[in-house]
């Protein structure tokens, strides 16, 4: 039951940075190298391009059109709002299928339930960490690239808050199913 517990903590909390990430404005922030005088930060997200100046005034432009958009934003919108809605469904089947929760039925229902919560928290964190890898892959590409000559990138703080929630997904669902597996054993040898 403890493993549950932690299994579904993790999970959660996992769930949690994945969907603090989708509205995070950093995903991208101007790179100052090679830069001896910064008047304005560039960054962006998944939504908007956005510029600080140096007196910390922000003037932000959404993405006019969905269709418009490079491929890759179009990607990893929707497989972030994927991640979102597996986990939290993860979550409500986990909190059926544990076996300290009194709804769900029998054990071995309720296993099936938990074992099904992980299966979607694991799809949760797996969606997620491709979204940020692949955001993260067509910013390095371009920096590296000695032939792009337009604004180059760093990577911003949410795609470092998405790879930690990812993996917490994906450690807690595996917890979860591997709960079962053993609850399953210790019945089987009784």
């Amino acid at each position: 039951m403890y493993q549950e517990i932690l299994a579904f903590v993790l999970s959660t909390v996992g769930w949690v940075l994945v969907s603090s990430t989708l509205p995070t404005d950093y995903w991208k922030v101007s790179s100052l190298d090679g830069t001896v005088i910064t008047t304005a930060t560039y960054w962006s997200n998944l939504w908007k391009a956005c510029v600080t100046d140096s007196t910390g005034v922000s003037n932000c432009k959404d993405f006019a059109s969905m269709l418009a958009l490079d491929g890759y934003i179009q990607a990893c919108r929707g497989l972030m709002i994927a991640a979102i809605c597996l986990g939290f469904f993860g979550s409500i089947f986990a909190l059926v299928g544990m076996k300290c929760t009194k709804i769900g039925g029998s054990d071995r229902s309720k296993g099936r339930i938990a074992c099904f919560a992980g299966v979607n928290f694991i799809l949760s964190g797996l969606c997620s960490l491709s979204a940020c890898s692949l955001y993260a892959h067509q910013i390095t590409s371009e920096f590296f690239d000695p032939l792009y000559v337009a604004q180059k990138y760093e990577l911003g703080a949410a795609l470092f808050i998405g790879w930690a929630g990812s993996l917490l997904c994906i450690l807690g669902g595996s917890m979860l199913c591997f709960s079962i597996a053993g609850t399953k054993r210790s019945v089987a040898a009784n």
